[in-house]
């Protein structure tokens, strides 16, 4: 039965550096590492349904110290030893920024739609706190949602997506597709929602008439301000004039996507008031930018939010501090810091002063990593021994904790290790080695 518990009990006590026992050995981490500025990072993976389809079943966590993730000849089998995270289906994880709490809201199933959180103790020790909170009335059993900005949850959901005509057979006449947004602000600390909306997807008239239209929305994020969230649009456009029926009798339009004249677009309203929709475009490119299952834009050191086109894009655009709109002079393009073709962007990081790490793919030649500098706009290979069998799909984060960034590699069904990077060294660990089972994958670090 679902819960919806507004109320939590408030936690003041930080986590304090011990040692874990486990089947695994783990050791006493001995002190913190200089550059790590964490006690735990929290592994996940996915595991398949009882169809057997990949990453479909659930989530598994599991959480290391530095000097375990560092450690070659340390072993994660986090599909027999971790802690299943609450979900019918693989859910998308965020966490605090010291990684202490891991927040989680089920994804599909009876109890879609509700967030639990979780106090990382190490290895498979995960605390529920109880803080629970039934946001399916408002962002829907199969929610869209990220972490916006430090104990600031967003959740967003496009619903009741129709198409609206004139007229009857042979001569219906489209007038436009239309669905409403939800937003939900989430108070990650007391688990409770202080405000939320609902509006008419706010694309122009003249746009909706030549059949621009959108599906979904998603990857909220908020500016450095707290003044706007940021969120992310699948534009789709059909053809007004191509008008055919289905073997039903419903009338439909060609798909018109090779005609698309408007940008990347972005949907912006007010923080925290959630008031004042409206929409930015970019001039740069006109991939979608509504993610899969990773967060893909960032508030960089600078102020100026970074948006990834992901997952089926090579841009990085900038949305600009002083006006909150696109900046059309500033262009990160991964193929031309490359020298390749055919790149997109599966998942990536900002990390700091301008650097970030992206997971990348190339269509049927696998999936690989590149740190980049998004101010020399520069990118710079980095090669592992699985980039054969990755395509990052189903890949959600990547732990940052001072001068490392933490990536586990492993194709689906297969063992892997967990690479460390020294991002201002550029220094490479093959640390833990990562277990593999049938249907199964890492998705990320927190």
């Amino acid at each position: 039965m679902k819960k919806n518990l507004f109320t939590a009990a408030i936690l003041s006590m930080a986590l304090m550096f011990t040692a874990c026992n486990d089947d695994e050995g783990t050791p006493d981490p001995g002190g913190e590492t200089p550059g790590a500025a964490r006690e735990f990072v929290s592994l996940t993976a996915s595991i398949p349904d009882e169809a057997g389809t990949a990453g479909n079943g659930g989530t598994m966590a599991y959480a290391i110290t530095h000097e375990q993730a560092i450690d070659p000849n340390f072993s994660v089998n986090i599909y027999q030893n971790g802690f299943g995270l609450r979900s019918a289906r693989t859910a998308r994880v965020q966490a605090s920024e010291d990684g202490t709490e891991l927040y989680n809201i089920q994804y599909t199933g009876e109890d879609g739609g509700v967030f639990n959180k979780y106090l990382v103790k190490g290895a498979k020790d995960y605390q529920d706190t109880g803080n629970e909170l039934d946001l399916s009335d408002i962002v829907g059993t199969s929610p869209r949602w990220t972490k916006a900005a430090e104990n600031i949850g967003i959740g967003v959901h496009l619903t009741g997506s129709t198409t609206v005509t004139e007229g009857a057979a042979p001569n219906h006449i489209f007038k436009y597709t239309r669905g409403k947004v939800r937003i939900a602000v989430i108070d990650l600390e007391n688990a409770k929602v202080p405000n939320s909306t609902e509006f008419d997807f706010p694309f122009p008239a003249e746009l909706e008439a030549r059949g621009y239209a959108v599906g979904r929305i998603d990857v909220p994020v908020l500016n450095e301000a707290k003044t706007k969230i940021f969120i992310g649009c699948n534009v789709s456009k059909i053809d007004p004039s191509k008008l055919s029926y289905t073997t039903a009798g419903e009338p439909t339009w060609a798909n018109d996507a090779a005609n698309r004249t408007i940008g990347t677009t972005t949907l912006v309203v007010d923080y925290p008031s959630l008031q004042n929709p409206k929409l930015i475009y970019s001039t740069l490119s006109k991939t979608n930018n509504h993610s899969y299952r990773t967060m893909t834009q960032y508030v960089g050191t600078d102020g100026n939010v970074y948006q990834a086109t992901a997952t089926g894009g090579k841009d990085i655009l900038r949305i600009n501090k002083s006006n909150d709109d696109y900046d059309n002079g500033y262009h990160f393009n991964l193929d031309a810091a490359l020298g390749l073709t055919d790149t997109r962007i599966q998942a990536w990081r900002y990390i700091k002063d301008g650097v970030g790490l992206v997971l990348y793919n190339i269509a049927g030649k696998g999936g690989y990593m590149a740190l980049i500098d998004l101010n020399a706009k520069t990118a710079a290979k980095i090669s592992s021994d699985y980039e054969a069998g990755l395509d990052f799909g189903q890949y959600q984060n990547l732990a940052v904790s001072g001068d490392f960034i933490y990536v586990p590699l492993t194709p689906t069904g297969e063992a892997g290790r967990l690479y460390v990077i020294n991002w201002k060294t550029k220094e490479v660990i093959k640390g833990t080695t990562l277990t593999g089972q049938s249907g199964s994958s890492y998705l990320g670090s927190y």
